[in-house]
C-alpha cells in the first residue's frame, strides 16, 4: 500500500546540496515527491510510494549522518530536528523534484 509522506526537515539544510541528497535517496528507494526549501529555513520533503520505503527515507532524514549498509551518501548540511505527518498516496506526483 502506497503513502504520502511529508517532513519538515530543520537545520542548516539549504544551500548545503540537501535537497539533492533527499532526491538521490528518494529515487534510490523508488519513491516520487519533492523536496523544497521554505522561507523561514527548513526543507519541505513530500514522498509517495510503499510505506516500508518512505519509513526507510524518514530513517535516513532523522540519522546522524553515518551511511547505512547499501552505501547511501553522507547526509550534507546539519539536521537538528524532524517532524513528518502520514496520509494516504495521492498519486499525483511524477518524478522527485528539488524546488
Amino acid at each position: 500500500m502506497d503513502v504520502r509522506l511529508t517532513a519538515w526537515v530543520e537545520g542548516r539544510v539549504q544551500g548545503v546540496g540537501f535537497r539533492w541528497w533527499v532526491r538521490a535517496n528518494a529515487l534510490e528507494l523508488g519513491l516520487t515527491g519533492y523536496a523544497e526549501n521554505l522561507d523561514d529555513g527548513r526543507v519541505k520533503v513530500v514522498a509517495e510510494g510503499p510505506e516500508d520505503s518512505c519509513r526507510q527515507l524518514l530513517r535516513r532524514l532523522e540519522a546522524s549522518g553515518a551511511s547505512e549498509s547499501g552505501g547511501w551518501l553522507r547526509r550534507p548540511g546539519k539536521v537538528s530536528a524532524v517532524t513528518h505527518r502520514w496520509a494516504e498516496a495521492a498519486g499525483i506526483l511524477p518524478g522527485f523534484a528539488e524546488r
